[in-house]
């Protein structure tokens, strides 16, 4: 063991004095204890290592686990460019010695193996590319510091650096009785004392640096996590983008009611309302945790939507094809398809029921019942019969009672027949589209399940549409789903898909990675984090920008918006 400490100031800096202590002693440590294999300094434990393995192959990233090691460790990179002049003669030279071994194994009758070939192939290559300029020889260093408060705890970090490294093929020593020659070679001095080289090429030695890692910060945004990178906020201002609308692919569980939750809260502090299609009731006690207005949709339910509603709205913002067109749409799905001709009598009717139209009587489904009757459309009108006056009359039939002035409404569609689940997301969906034109102001609305809007070309067609025109009236539309392939597979979820500016990928399984890689046009290393990310987790797509990114709830956010059951029910 060797003990330093610091005695006297160098003689031309020795004149300068602060109250009674040289100046250099108010930078300089206090004492140091040198080890064979680590150092003492200031109480505090400093193992020096450096990187004396490398993978035989360089791939982006290869270096990511070094960098992103979640403990106290300084990484210095010594990097020295070799010239061509004196790298190429090294090069024959060691390409001449592998041929000569080559042709005496060959000789002697013996199996070339791969520790020949391998560096015989990838040094006759590096000297073709040398020679047409295409790539130049460096030389790099790699040292670690290691800082840890007690020497069990430094062997513990250690050995875990060992292992983490280890699995990319990193293999790393410490810097036996030469601890004070790599501090220095670790310190900001740019003097490689330890002198530990291996040669890499420029392409390999570009690719570890992987110091630029992505970036969402945007001041006026909302938190939505940690990026697991490097650490910094993901903050994220959805009505700043090209537009606000985002998509959610995931697997059943793996956090993406979760993820929306955490968006509605921190949206409805930053001033945003919330509209919200819930089909699993998932958004209850959220919503009655802030006041908003929670609505069960059912066929006995005392609440309605008139689906004829938007039209008089229409008339007020003239948008009057446009909802006859979305009419159009909901009529098609309740009587399961309309032929082209019934598609112009439909149309035909509600031209007319609007040139009829009174303020103080909104139009209903009844009066297109009516006027279909009229013109002799008998097989249509048997098919609208139970929304008139059948067991459907009192949901279909009744006149508009739900009005958009709270801060977060939901609308709770899971006791609705799986028949008219579908067409009563639409009516929702094109009542608050009216409602928007009308009236634009900050909303987001929220359809989850939303696979289930492209079961339906009609239907596909208007969430498409919604989603297209949604920036001109100041509204994000968020769109959830567990069926990526659904979507992906079908023309209007690419379109929806390509016109979402924010693009949030959790867990997938092997049935839809292969659509989702293509579409987002992903590295393998997103492949495979998109299949083995944990719960919570997510690949967050920013226009360019590609952030993995952990999602986080306060502890007084987490009980509003938690669906785990050992957690609801203990």
């Amino acid at each position: 063991m060797i003990n330093y400490r610091k005695k006297q100031a160098n003689n031309d800096i020795a004149q300068y004095r602060l109250g009674e202590h040289n100046i250099v002693d108010h930078f300089s440590y206090s004492g140091l204890k040198e080890y064979p294999d680590y150092l003492v300094i200031d109480g505090q434990y400093v193992r020096s290592l450096f990187i004396s393995g490398y993978p035989y192959v360089a791939s982006s990233g290869w270096l990511d686990s070094l960098i992103n090691f979640g403990h106290n460790i300084d990484i210095s990179y010594h990097l020295h460019e070799i010239s061509s002049l004196n790298a190429l003669p090294k090069l024959h030279r060691k390409i001449t010695e592998l041929e000569s071994t080559k042709r005496a194994m060959i000789k002697a009758g013996k199996i070339i193996t791969s520790d020949i070939s391998d560096p015989l192939s990838s040094a006759i290559e590096l000297r073709d590319k040398i020679l047409r300029g295409q790539e130049k020889l460096f030389q790099i260093s790699i040292y670690l510091a290691i800082h840890a408060d007690s020497i069990v705890n430094l062997n513990r970090v250690t050995s875990l650096l060992e292992s983490v490294l280890s699995s990319r093929l990193f293999y790393i020593r410490p810097a036996r009785y030469e601890q004070l020659l790599a501090m220095q070679s670790i310190l900001p001095r740019a003097t490689d004392q330890l002198n530990h080289k291996r040669n890499l090429d420029s392409s390999s030695a570009a690719l570890t640096f992987p110091f630029m890692s992505s970036e969402l910060v945007q001041p006026s945004g909302i938190l939505f996590g940690i990026n697991k990178s490097n650490d910094s906020l993901v903050i994220i201002d959805r009505f700043s983008l090209n537009n606000a609308n985002s998509i959610v692919f995931a697997q059943s569980g793996s956090g993406k009611s979760y993820l929306t939750k955490v968006e509605i809260l921190r949206q409805l502090t930053n001033g945003t309302n919330i509209i919200v299609i819930d089909p699993e009731r998932e958004y209850q006690n959220l919503t009655e945790s802030v006041n908003g207005t929670y609505i069960k949709l059912s066929l006995r339910s005392k609440q309605h939507i008139n689906p004829l509603d938007p039209i008089y709205v229409g008339l007020e913002v003239k948008h009057i094809s446009e909802q006859i067109e979305n009419i159009t749409s909901i009529i098609s799905m309740l009587v399961d398809g309309l032929s082209p001709r019934e598609k112009a009598y439909v149309d035909k009717s509600l031209v007319k029921i609007l040139s009829n139209l009174k303020k103080d009587r909104p139009a209903k489904l009844y009066d297109l019942y009516d006027m279909l009757k009229n013109y002799n459309q008998l097989k249509l009108c048997e098919r609208l019969e139970k929304y008139v006056s059948g067991s459907m009359a009192d949901i279909f039939n009744s006149k508009t009672n739900i009005k958009l002035n709270n801060r977060l409404i939901v609308f709770d569609i899971k006791d609705m027949p799986d028949s008219l689940r579908q067409v009563m997301m639409l009516i929702v969906a094109n009542f608050v589209s009216s409602q928007v034109k009308a009236h634009p102001k900050k909303r987001l609305l929220v359809i989850d399940e939303g696979w289930m809007l492209l079961e339906h070309d009609d239907s596909a067609r208007f969430i498409s549409g919604l989603v297209r025109r949604a920036r001109k009236y100041y509204l994000g539309v968020s769109i959830i789903s567990q069926q990526a392939n659904d979507f992906l597979n079908s023309n209007y979820g690419r379109a929806i898909a390509s016109q979402s500016a924010l693009r949030i990928l959790m867990r997938q399984d092997t049935t839809t990675i292969k659509n989702v890689v293509s579409e987002f046009n992903l590295s393998e290393y997103e492949k495979n984090y998109l299949l083995t990310n944990e719960r919570g987790d997510s690949l967050m797509i920013v226009d360019q920008t590609h952030v993995a990114v952990r999602i986080i709830a306060s502890k007084d956010e987490h009980p509003l918006i938690t669906t785990d059951p050992s957690e609801i029910y203990g």
